[in-house]
């Protein structure tokens, strides 16, 4: 138990937000467009705590539709909103699901990676980041739809750097539009489904 409770601490200090990403891979540093400080965010929220999550329907990197409505009653939801393919902050978070992916299975959740890139951007950026456990979603067209449902499209046309819990019954339980610059801290999340938990 304690060798778990060292890895589970490792893993919160690894992917928390509040701290420079860890050391980028050498395909980030060739590969990667910088586009430097974003205004924090650029958006206002059209959902709340409490309400039901608007479904969608998306396609993933197969090109098989995703719904998020496939889900209900069976796990709960956390919707990552990201804003751009081959970008250094969004080349680090959703790698470092990877390395939780036992934290969310515990909590009976699943992850649904979303943002407005088009499914050929997607498919060769997260070959390059390495297979992900969770479905990468294309909310390319309508351009942003999904976004601009919940309320995180910037006025650039990208979404905020976002994540939404949906429990089971398909209810929004937690909001965090982070910083576009900065990378989420995983540990809020996780301690937000630990609420979930009977």
């Amino acid at each position: 138990m304690r060798s778990l409770t060292v890895a589970l601490a490792a893993i919160f200090l690894l992917l928390g937000g509040n701290h420079a990403p860890a050391q980028a891979p050498q395909w980030q540093h060739d590969m990667l467009y910088d586009p430097g400080p974003l205004k924090p965010t650029d958006s206002y929220l059209k959902v709340q705590v409490g309400d039901p999550a608007p479904d969608f329907t998306l396609p993933d990197l197969g090109g098989r539709d995703v719904t998020l409505r496939g889900y209900r009653g069976k796990k709960n939801v956390v919707i990552s909103f990201v804003p751009a393919a081959w970008t250094p902050i969004c080349s680090d978070q959703w790698p470092g699901y990877n390395l939780a992916r036992p934290l969310f299975e515990a909590r009976d959740a699943v992850v649904l990676g979303i943002t407005v890139d088009n499914l050929p951007t997607l498919y060769a950026w997260t070959r390059q980041m390495g297979s992900l456990w969770f479905p990468v979603l294309s909310d390319f067209w309508p351009h942003g739809a999904v976004a601009e449902r919940y309320g995180v499209l910037r006025s650039d046309g990208v979404s905020e750097r976002a994540l939404f819990i949906v429990d089971k019954e398909g209810v929004i339980r937690y909001i965090a539009v982070s910083d576009i610059n900065r990378r989420p801290d995983l540990a809020d999340c996780i301690a937000e489904l630990d609420k979930l938990q009977p």
